[in-house]
């Protein structure tokens, strides 16, 4: 047995014998302690056992009925996405469709039931896995499908009065389904995307253009996670690794295997001071959080295990209070822990729980808060077929601005370009105040440098019969006529081939093969 949590000394004395107090005049029981000396010595107690916080007393709630959205037929794809994403003008939920893949925009006034006919954004032909808005341009959305493909809508400040299938750029470079679509956190108009492929492609939105490109994971990628100035990102993989990556050198700059000892999924983000905080499952399938320091992968800073349960812990990061918020797909409660400096670093705080389990969840950015209702947090729960804001609320009593609550975040302005930041810049977010609270600018259009994408292409999309022929060299146009030729050729034996294969496809479900 080990020493005592808390050394209660007295006052030595005769073996057998209780401590006289002055206070009583009387002697405590032998072994005791006077009565002054446990008043003192459970202030001293009280004292220790409770950590000075003031997120120490967060509550959650959810809003009342008429304020949520309901009607809305969320995504049924085994996928595990958030389904949901929101800022402080817009809630973008991926819905059921038929004949490809859609997903809903609202405004954040428009709360109540949606009617079934509201228009969507529906430009893939396959289901959408994953959304994001871009932090620097409210009207900004990207998305990522099964189609193989990923998009950018430009989403007009009023609400859609028709079906939005014309994106302003296509980002076509996966071979397979693009499951994770993630925004630079400093940098315009960077958007990373990472594919079923084991693919990752840095893109320069403005151009179309791919801007980086790595091949350094050999499996599926679960997430991947910018860290505050978008310097790196690091990502968790099927092979069971956590990696830190540096795009703009290609190269993985530190890994770590099996940071938890389970083979279920994993997650895992970085904190503001360059920790990385995870979430995956023990060998005995209980659900666990850890944080850990990249440039000491070998010990973790802290190690906790939560639960039995299959839900993929999904973790939301609130960088100005150094908070986490833990939501399993399939849970009905949200957990929430502060990351400090201090022993045992990840300190957990409160649940919030309710009935329904949920979908998926959205994470408002700081500055979509409530500043005046000590608001620090709103997170945005998917049910089967609405979603339902919750409120993360510090208890005061004063109606003033809390400084201590809301230090400057981050802004809607960006630190630097793409060049910049392919240069090697780096810049830490620019921040603004929420004093007076923060009120969207109005839409700015995202202007794509359509010039440079068809400078990439090659130029020989015209037909034959569109050229002069008289201006072609004799050669030139015999070797169109040859590739023309073996063309039909091709089409042909794969016409052919197709037609062997649905028969005997027939032939099978017939049951005559």
């Amino acid at each position: 047995m080990g020493p005592p949590l808390f050394n209660l000394h007295r006052r030595p004395g005769v073996k057998g014998e209780g401590n006289f107090s002055p206070l009583t005049g009387k002697r405590s029981r032998p072994g005791g302690l006077g009565a002054r000396s446990f008043i003192f010595t459970t202030l001293a107690m009280s004292r220790s056992i409770v950590r000075q916080s003031r997120f120490r007393h967060v509550f959650g709630a959810g809003v009342k009925a008429e304020q949520g959205y309901d009607d809305i037929r969320v995504s049924k794809v085994t996928w595990d996405s958030n389904f949901c994403a929101v800022n402080p003008k817009f809630l973008a939920v991926i819905v059921e469709s038929s004949g490809g893949g859609a997903f809903l925009v609202l405004p954040l006034s428009k709360a109540g039931r949606v009617d079934k006919n509201y228009p969507l954004v529906n430009g893939h032909s396959g289901p959408v896995l994953d959304i994001d808005w871009c932090p620097h341009n409210d009207n900004i959305l990207a998305s990522g499908s099964e189609d193989c493909s990923a998009m950018v809508w430009q989403i007009p400040d009023q609400a859609l009065s028709r079906p939005l299938s014309e994106p302003i750029v296509v980002l076509e470079g996966h071979s397979k389904r693009v499951g994770i679509v993630s925004w630079h956190p400093t940098a315009r108009n960077v958007l990373l995307t990472a594919g079923s492929d084991n693919l990752i492609i840095v893109w320069n939105v403005g151009t179309g253009e791919p801007l980086v490109s790595m091949e350094d994971h050999p499996d599926l990628i679960y997430n991947v996670s910018w860290n505050h100035n978008g310097s790196l990102f690091c990502s968790t993989c099927k092979d069971r690794r956590l990696r830190v990556c540096d795009p703009r050198k290609r190269e993985v700059v530190a890994e770590r295997l099996a940071p938890h000892e389970g083979i279920r999924p994993m997650r895992a983000i970085f904190t503001k001071d360059g920790n990385i905080f995870t979430t995956g499952f023990t060998r005995m399938s209980q659900r666990e959080l850890g944080l850990w320091d990249p440039t000491h992968f070998e010990e973790p800073i802290a190690l906790l295990e939560l639960d039995t349960s299959n839900g993929v812990l999904l973790p939301y990061y609130d960088p100005d209070a150094s908070m986490v918020y833990l939501c399993g797909k399939g849970d009905s409660s949200i957990r929430y822990f502060e990351i400090t400096e201090e022993p045992p670093f990840v300190h957990y705080l409160s649940t919030f729980s309710s009935k329904e389990p949920q979908r998926g969840m959205g994470f408002m950015p700081k500055r979509g808060v409530d500043v005046s209702k000590c608001e620090i947090a709103r997170l945005y729960k998917l049910h089967d077929k609405k979603c339902e804001p919750i409120t993360m609320t510090v208890p005061r009593k004063s109606d003033l601005f809390q400084d201590d609550l809301y230090p400057d975040t981050a802004g809607p302005e960006p630190a630097l370009e793409p060049e910049e930041w392919m240069e090697g810049r780096d810049e830490e977010p620019t921040l603004v105040s929420m004093r007076m609270g923060y009120v969207p600018p109005k839409s700015r259009e995202l202007k794509v440098a359509r010039k440079n994408v068809l400078d990439s292409r090659p130029s020989t999309r015209r037909s034959v019969s569109a050229c002069d022929a008289n201006s072609l060299p004799p050669q030139v146009l015999e070797r169109l006529l040859e590739e023309l030729q073996n063309l039909k050729s091709t089409v042909l034996s794969q016409e052919k081939r197709i037609c062997d294969l649905e028969n005997k496809l027939s032939q099978y479900t017939n049951g005559t093969a």
